[in-house]
């Protein structure tokens, strides 16, 4: 369908005396402020905050330009983006054709990796429409893959290519040594009877080698594990013995990476990457310690309360 890329959040006690009732006031600033941190920390260690979701990771543009004039693609790219856009909070995968205004028809996809969000899938594609004209131009297709997402457009007639034409490619630098690549390959197998099994979106472990694939939505079972299984080939081919590596084909993406110290995510095929479990237990404990002031707090203002009615009787 494509071309080969370039880049890339207590009561009330009434006294019998005349003593004026113990104030809780200064409580609400404490619990106000231990809400606010909690829901600071929970902004900013929610994947949705992570820059890295947003990463550039490569551009590819037509050498073609449109050719129904400026004001023309203008409007028609507008429309195709709007649309895209519209369905990014309701879907992971969306595809459509925007009609021509006075020149040729546009048809455009995105497709958000499948362990995001809706707020988090929204928000990837909605950076993307404007990347088109900044990076690309007025070319006739363009397509830019952020890490967790990616969108692109082709005027109608535009060149097809095969589904496992390679468009990016990018290999760590050093190598696993030892005997990585037995893990490596072990983990490779894992993701492809992973993939052979019906899931378009597929993430497992083996021996510390972390493996990710997907494949556009609507690609069917089988012609999704023969992409999946090209991308491995390819990766094998162009990274080596490399620790980590992305192969991107034009229907489908791989990466693998290798930890010395163990991934963090269980294996067998969860959809949740690792760092996103670590976050997950980290916001665990900071929303149970901001629980735990809340009611220290608390406990506080009872024994103050207690203690002041004694002295009063």
């Amino acid at each position: 369908m494509f071309f080969h890329s370039i880049h890339v959040s207590f009561y009330s006690h009434h006294r019998r005396h005349s003593s004026p009732p113990p104030s809780y006031s200064f409580a609400f600033p404490l619990l106000r402020v231990a809400l606010t941190l909690t829901v600071l920390c929970l902004a900013r260690l929610s994947p949705a905050a992570a820059g890295s979701l947003y990463n550039l990771v490569y551009k590819g543009c037509a050498n073609q330009t449109f050719s129904g004039g400026g004001a023309a693609y203008g409007q028609t790219l507008a429309a195709l983006s709007s649309s895209l856009t519209a369905q990014a909070s309701n879907s992971k995968f969306y595809k459509t054709t925007a009609s021509a205004y006075g020149g040729q028809s546009i048809f455009g996809l995105f497709q958000c990796r499948s362990d995001l969000s809706p707020s988090d899938c929204s928000d990837c594609v909605g950076r993307l429409p404007p990347m088109w004209s900044s990076l690309c131009g007025d070319a006739a297709a363009a397509r830019v893959q952020l890490a967790g997402c990616y969108a692109m457009y082709q005027v109608s007639g535009f060149p097809q290519v095969s589904g496992t034409q390679m468009l990016y490619k990018t290999c760590g630098s050093g190598g696993g040594g030892g005997d990585f690549e037995v893990k490596r390959d072990t983990a490779f197998s894992q993701l492809q009877s992973g993939v052979a099994g019906g899931q378009g979106f597929y993430a497992t472990s083996y021996g510390s080698v972390y493996t990710m694939a997907q494949c556009e939505g609507d690609l069917s079972t089988g012609d999704c594990s023969d992409c999946v299984a090209q991308a491995i080939q390819k990766s094998e081919v162009e990274c080596g013995g490399a620790a980590s590596g992305q192969v991107y084909l034009d229907k489908c993406y791989i990466s693998y990476s290798y930890y010395a110290n163990g991934v963090t995510t269980a294996g067998g095929g969860g959809s949740v990457r690792g760092e996103y479990w670590q976050t997950g237990k980290t916001v665990a404990i900071v929303v149970g310690g901001a629980a735990g002031v809340g009611f220290f707090i608390i406990c506080l203002l009872f024994a103050r309360s207690v203690m002041k009615k004694k002295e009063g009787e």
